[in-house]
């Protein structure tokens, strides 16, 4: 990837999800956003109805979620946006919302997640980041690809993080059946697994018209962060600058839906797939000592395809 081949558009840290999809029309569009009741999802949904797209929140919490939607109704006069139940850590539930879903589907943002929890186990005795993180979305969206492929030139955006930026996919032992589990690399494996799900579903999908694309939306506080104190975090920062990297401001819940609601929604980046954006642009590759950029082990073809096969034959067992 070179400098000369990045995307880039006239929007930037502080755009907001609302700047970035203005004059944008999505009229007859249909959408699904995971997380849709809490943080950047509410922003990202509320944008995405605001511009006139049919919205379905995609909720574990079916209560938050329709408060959501009659907040964004409230807030834009859009009455399309429903509330669907949704656990990503369970099968079952997957595949009961794929099979609910009835008709093309032109928007998936995969962007639900949870972030630097303690050591659990799923029932199938998964990591539960990256159960969450990277197996419940790929269960999701394989099993909605017929409804993408329907729609002709859907588009798949998956929340990643600089996050990723703390490890590769350790395809030996993804689980933490043998290294001591340590959360924030758990966390930066499942968040890397999001970038190569993009890559490959990118490649495997283009003749289906479906672009998938990879994105940081930026420090944002949320609830996302339920199992991260305040001192951790600022920790955390104090430990970056320590290192000589810079640390960005936070954002806004509406910035930090941004881009997003860019890969989602516009014009922009039509026919863009398999790449990695941060801050409403392409990113460009990682420098030693920054918190930004992509790593090239999450832009790495055959990392993605492996990673793709270790997932099915995981869901298939």
């Amino acid at each position: 990837m070179t400098a000369t081949s990045r995307i880039t558009t006239p929007f930037n840290a502080a755009s907001t999800a609302a700047e970035v999809v203005d004059g944008v029309d999505l009229t007859g569009r249909r959408a699904i956003v995971t997380g849709g009741a809490s943080g950047i999802g509410i922003e990202t949904a509320r944008a995405l109805a605001g511009a006139g797209a049919e919205v379905t929140l995609a909720v574990r919490d079916l209560d938050a979620g329709r408060r959501t939607a009659e907040d964004i109704t409230a807030t834009t006069g859009a009455e399309r946006v429903g509330v669907a139940p949704l656990d990503l850590t369970d099968r079952a539930s997957i595949a009961g919302f794929v099979s609910a879903w009835d008709g093309p589907l032109h928007i998936l943002v995969d962007n639900a997640g949870v972030m630097a929890a303690p050591e659990t186990r799923t029932p199938e005795g998964w990591e539960l980041q990256f159960a969450t993180n990277h197996f419940g979305h790929f269960a999701l969206a394989t099993g909605l690809h017929h409804a993408l492929a329907a729609a002709g030139g859907a588009r798949v955006v998956s929340v990643s993080s600089a996050a990723h930026l703390r490890s590769p996919v350790v395809f030996e032992d993804i689980h933490f059946r043998e290294r001591p589990y340590e959360p924030w690399t758990a966390y930066g494996q499942s968040k890397t697994a999001n970038v190569l799900f993009a890559v490959e579903a990118a490649t495997r999908w283009a003749d289906d018209g479906i672009t998938v694309n990879a994105l940081h939306p930026g420090g944002i506080r949320t609830n996302l962060q339920r199992h991260v104190t305040m001192e951790e975090l600022d920790r955390l920062r104090a430990q970056m600058s320590a290192g000589g990297a810079s640390t960005p401001d936070w954002k806004t819940p509406e910035q930090g839906a941004a881009t997003s609601v860019l890969l989602a929604a516009s014009p922009l980046v039509e026919g863009v797939g398999g790449r990695y954006f941060e801050d409403c642009n392409e990113a460009g590759p990682h420098e030693p000592g920054t918190r930004t950029g992509v790593a090239a082990y999450a832009l790495d073809s055959e990392a993605a395809t492996r990673l793709w096969k270790v997932t099915e034959e995981t869901l298939s067992a």
